[in-house]
């Protein structure tokens, strides 16, 4: 259900399970922390994306009441993808909701298929988010922004989500993975020591 390929330092990490549009597990979760430890020694680059029309619906139905939506282990995941020293790109291809907001949030840039909705229903649901992804989201898009999506509920269309800063560019399906290696390209090229300086610079 989740799929690792690459080629040299560029690696692609695909969630595959198109038919529960890409909602993950308990067992997915655990699996996708341990792709991304093992990662950091060896990615300059790494996209995540989703198979089907669906980046992730969040949590496994079946799963979310028997505590999976309070799973630590979506912040351990998130944290995971922070930490990477490489270059981060989320590919979206196509609608983001819940808990899976936060691989996205974690990576360093977002792509967007123009069809793609951004929702986080953790106030009808009676959860709370994961305590990171507030934090993250309202750096990047401001606080009553994020109020907007996690305490008001809104379902925001990728034109908003680009204008508000969430996803840093809208790409065509075709051109989705082509355009994430295409970003990549810089860092594939430069020292893994220089991509993480850089990174590290930044988020000072």
């Amino acid at each position: 259900m989740i799929d690792v390929t690459h080629e040299d330092d560029f690696w692609i990490v695909t969630l595959n399970r198109p038919e529960k549009a890409n909602a993950l597990t308990a067992d997915m979760l655990k699996a996708l922390i341990t792709i991304v430890i093992d990662l950091r020694d060896t990615a300059k680059a790494v996209v995540f994306t989703g198979m089907g029309s669906v980046f992730s619906a969040g949590a496994d139905l079946d799963e979310a009441p028997k505590g999976l939506a309070v799973s630590q282990d979506w912040d351990r995941l998130s944290s995971a993808i922070a930490a990477l020293p490489c270059l981060t790109i989320c590919a979206l291809n196509g609608t983001l909701a819940g808990g899976a907001f936060g691989m996205a949030l974690a990576c360093d840039l977002r792509l967007s298929v123009p069809t793609a909705k951004f929702f986080y229903p953790v106030m009808r649901l009676g959860f709370l988010p994961q305590p990171a992804d507030p934090i993250r989201m309202s750096q990047l898009i401001g606080p009553a922004r994020t109020k907007m999506i996690l305490m008001a509920g809104e379902k925001v269309l990728a034109d908003e989500a680009l204008a508000w800063g969430l996803v840093d560019r809208i790409v065509a399906p075709d051109e989705l993975l082509l355009t994430a290696r295409r970003l990549c390209e810089p860092a594939l090229t430069a020292e893994a020591s220089h991509i993480q300086g850089i990174k590290e610079l930044i988020s000072q």
